[in-house]
């Protein structure tokens, strides 16, 4: 715009021109006061038609209101624009252009056509095109009636007497339900949101602006208009969403005016839906006015209404009482299990109802549902919990176990509607087991404290037997014992029992056979051997002794406790014991991986309280149970003394402590197994922990637990070594006769028997009997390790037995059989460091075989470094040399050979 403004003239008058006046005008341009942007924000809270006429002040007003984002933000206030479809139409619509566009140019191509388009090629767009299309659309809006306030698609209708609305420019809408649909067939198209824009506006506005102007429900034209109460429904809730995009001064009381009118219309429908409820109407008035609430605002009024009103919350009583299930003061589930049946009957029936009452638009059994286990379900379980958590802990964890599970059967019963969604099972069982979600802290805490103290008693009680048994058993042994008497024969006990069997050990010439009135004789009445159970297990044990007479002297009591504590030692620990444990923990886990499916914190802390079950299982299990039975079985083992025992042959298989005692690690290894199979089948494969996960706390604990296991294995082993060694060192001191390697032979008289002796077969069946238990029961790396020190401890023991004997040339031969006897076991055991220690004593016996008058190749081979693989020093063979029983006649040369290969052992 401009202000126009005259200049003043000076000077003498001049001739009047009629040009002067315009010459002496200024143009003075002016500026607009308000900038673009702030108009733009001013033009969204005008009414529609202030915005039309707006447009007609100036060209850029006009582009200012027909910008296509203003038109599509109030299609998306109303849920009527999608970005995605008006893309893809867009996209349709550049493709087509393009097919257009080559085809032209296929053409130009051929000669068919010519003209300056011809030459424009293929392009997206085109500025001259769009220009040409724009000035167009100016001209024929330019050519308008320019009095009015129509546009494009907002004509107004004009409301006839008979309440049917006829638009002035819409003739082609003469169907009176145009209005009732005109929001769902809105499209999404760009360019030309105004247009659909329109199309909603010149059909809802007049119904609105008469509902705002109306005094009383019955002043509205709308109810005039549409008769039937769907159709007044579907025009209300239409009306709703169209004043979600009346931006307009005054549109709060608008849309409260519509509110309000629409809480009447609602209420008269409920009304009519609950008498038809009440009357049981299904196919009548409650479908009727069920669809009608649903088609106004979705029906939640009407669903709260059905649900509410029901007869599964106004008389759940009949379903049943929770205390039923602990009528006797016992747990008994059948009466709960009859509850959640006829629970599942109704709401199973009650899905049919649904499905004929209300459309399948919305979904009522799921609510329905969901207020049931909130009023129902939660009421009826709360009560049995309470009150069973007041009396037997256990039936309370039964209870609440076993409620769960029938609930979720009861969830898996259950027939969905039309409307359910596919997922509805799973839903269900969310919206029932939420109902346990306030019970799980107690149930999870009261489970463990129940396990805990359950196995913590067993293993007591276990223990306690076992004490008792062994004190009644030394207080038996000890009854007829005269302590005085004991005292006074003291010494010549002692020297009887104790010292006789030394003497006979450090005696290599004297007789393998124990001479009468030594302590075996003596106490064979107090010593009998006890029958050994296959089972471990202390209940089969009577709790007395097996003795028919105790015996009178204390000696022969304190062996016969020892006897008695050495045949307890596989009862240390039992496999019964860790099977009433696993059982336990398996009902505990069972229990508690139900809730699991919980989900969420619930479920995270159930499953860590499974977790938490089996490391309780392991530490009493391992450390109370096993731990300390294998620390009184070394205990015992360490106590054990071959010299006092009765009988070392005639058909028995072993040393009776290592013999148990290995039993015992088999004992042991079969329990580990065990949990072995427990963790797998109960945690891993449930997935309740993760084997692959070296930070679970179960994973660590079973680790610990092996490693006890394993560690007690190998203080027991070792202490059986020695135990093993000394009966191999008490075999070679009493059974190896003086004879065997220097026998006495009559002038030109052989050996009748060349073989091995009764001595190394005996230690040859006694070792590798017990090496043989382990297998299978004990891992290769501690087997093997097991293996090497019983070799290098029975090499030790048959040199030092060695050094015991005198070998004459004849004598040599039958100790190298027992040396390659020795051999043989040593090579089945398949330990190459163990062959080098036999094979060096298998070359070092051949310096007994040399004839004396070769003495000099005696002193050879002892002097050779090589010969031995470094196991023996030629000072160390140089000892074995001297148990020749020629040795004296063949000493000057043997040294002086050495002395002349620079060996000097003197």
């Amino acid at each position: 715009m401009s202000n126009f403004k005259r200049a003043s003239v000076t000077g003498p008058p001049a001739q009047r021109n009629v040009l002067a006046s315009l010459r002496a005008t200024t143009i003075v341009d002016s500026k607009p006061i308000l900038p673009a942007e702030l108009i733009a924000s001013i033009l969204d809270y005008l009414p529609i038609p202030a915005l039309l006429r707006f447009a007609r002040v100036s060209k850029r007003f006009q582009e200012m209101v027909y910008d296509d984002s203003r038109w599509v933000q109030r299609l998306k206030s109303m849920g009527c624009w999608n970005d995605a479809e008006a893309r893809q139409r867009f996209e349709d619509s550049m493709k087509r252009k393009l097919e257009g566009q080559k085809a032209l140019n296929g053409s130009t191509s051929n000669g068919t056509s010519g003209g300056p388009t011809a030459n424009r090629g293929s392009t997206l767009f085109d500025a001259s095109m769009e220009e040409e299309k724009q000035r167009r659309s100016l001209e024929k809006m330019g050519t308008r009636k320019r009095g009015g306030t129509n546009d494009a698609g907002f004509d107004s209708p004009t409301l006839m007497s008979n309440g049917s609305a006829v638009s002035q420019s819409t003739a082609a809408h003469k169907d009176p339900t145009f209005a009732l649909k005109v929001i769902s067939v809105a499209r999404s198209i760009r360019g030309f949101a105004r247009q659909e824009y329109g199309k909603i506006y010149g059909a809802l506005s007049p119904y609105y602006y008469d509902l705002a102007r109306s005094k009383s429900h019955t002043d509205p034209i709308l109810f005039r208009t549409c008769r039937d109460p769907e159709q007044q429904a579907a025009m209300l809730s239409q009306l709703k969403i169209f004043a979600k995009s009346d931006f307009a001064q005054g549109w709060r009381s608008r849309e409260e005016k519509l509110d309000s009118m629409i809480g009447i219309f609602e209420n008269a429908v409920l009304r009519e839906f609950e008498q038809g409820l009440e009357a049981k109407d299904i196919d009548g008035r409650m479908r009727k006015y069920a669809h009608v609430l649903v088609t106004l605002n979705g029906g939640s009024a009407g669903m709260d209404t059905f649900i509410q009103n029901h007869p599964l919350m106004t008389e759940k009583e009949r379903l049943g009482n929770p205390l039923e299930c602990l009528e006797g003061g016992t747990l008994n589930l059948q009466p709960s299990h009859d509850f959640f049946s006829q629970l599942a009957g109704s709401l199973n029936v009650q899905a049919g109802i649904i499905d004929r009452v209300f459309p399948p638009s919305v979904d009522v059994l799921k609510p329905f549902i969901d207020r049931v286990a909130e009023d129902v379900i939660t009421e009826y379980i709360t009560a049995l919990f309470d009150e069973a958590h007041d009396g037997n802990i256990e039936d309370y964890l039964k209870a609440v176990s076993g409620v769960f599970e029938q609930c979720l059967r009861f969830a898996i019963s259950l027939v969905p509607s039309r409307a359910s969604s596919p997922q509805f099972t799973e839903q269900v069982t969310t919206l029932v087991v939420h109902c346990f979600e306030p019970h799980v802290d107690l149930y999870l805490q009261e489970e463990l404290s129940f396990f805990k103290t359950k196995s913590e008693t067993e293993v007591g009680n276990w223990e306690k037997r076992l004490s008792e048994e062994q004190a009644t058993s030394e207080s038996f042994f000890l009854s007829n014992v005269s302590r005085q008497a004991a005292k006074q024969d003291f010494l010549s006990s002692f020297r009887k029992v104790v010292m006789l069997p030394v003497t006979a050990i450090s005696a290599p010439f004297a007789s393998a056979k124990p001479a009468p009135g030594t302590r075996s004789s003596a106490m064979g009445s107090a010593l009998e051997p006890n029958s050994r159970s296959s089972t471990p297990n202390p209940m089969e044990r009577s709790n007395s002794p097996k003795q028919q007479e105790a015996p009178t002297s204390e000696l022969a009591a304190k062996a016969a406790i020892m006897s008695s504590r050495l045949e307890g030692i596989k009862s240390l620990f039992s496999i019964e014991i860790a099977l009433n444990l696993i059982h336990a923990a398996k009902a505990s886990l069972e229990r508690a991986a139900l809730f699991v499916r919980l989900g969420g914190q619930s479920g995270e802390e159930a499953r860590e309280q499974c977790e938490t079950i089996f490391i309780i299982l392991l530490q009493i299990l391992g450390t109370r149970h096993i731990k300390s039975g294998f620390d009184k079985a070394v205990m015992h083992l360490s106590a054990y003394n071959p010299r006092e025992i009765t009988e070392h042959g005639n058909g028995q298989q072993g040393v009776e402590p290592l013999v148990t005692f290995l039993e015992l690690v088999n004992v042991g290894d079969l329990i580990q197994q065990m949990v072995d199979v427990f963790y797998v089948q109960e945690l891993v494969q449930p997935k309740l922990s993760d084997r692959d996960d070296f930070l679970s706390p179960a994973i660590k604990e079973k680790k610990k637990f092996e490693q006890i296991l394993d560690e007690r294995v190998a203080a027991g082993l070792n202490k059986g070594i020695d135990v093993l060694m000394n009966e191999v060192e008490y075999i070679c001191a009493t059974l190896q006769k003086p004879t065997d390697f220097n026998p006495v032979l009559a002038a030109g008289e052989g050996l009748s028997d060349i073989g091995p002796t009764e001595t190394a077969k005996r230690v040859v069946h006694l070792v590798e009997s017990h090496t043989s238990m382990l297998v299978g029961s004990t891992e290769k790396n501690m087997l093997d390790v097991f293996n090497q020190e019983v070799g290098v401890r029975l090499f030790t023991a048959l040199c030092k037995n060695l050094k015991r004997q005198r070998v004459s040339v004849d004598g040599a031969i039958v100790l190298i059989s027992d040396t390659n006897h020795y051999s043989q076991f040593i090579r089945s055991l398949r330990n190459k460091s163990l062959t080098q220690y036999f094979d060096a004593l298998r070359e070092m016996t051949q310096i007994y075989l040399i004839d004396p008058s070769h003495a000099r190749e005696i002193g050879k081979i002892i002097a050779d470094p090589d010969r031995y693989h470094g196991i023996f020093r030629a000072e160390e063979v140089y000892e074995f040399a001297e148990r020749r029983a020629d040795w004296f006649g063949v000493k000057k040369e043997v040294e002086r050979a050495m002395y002349g290969m620079g060996c000097m052992v003197m």
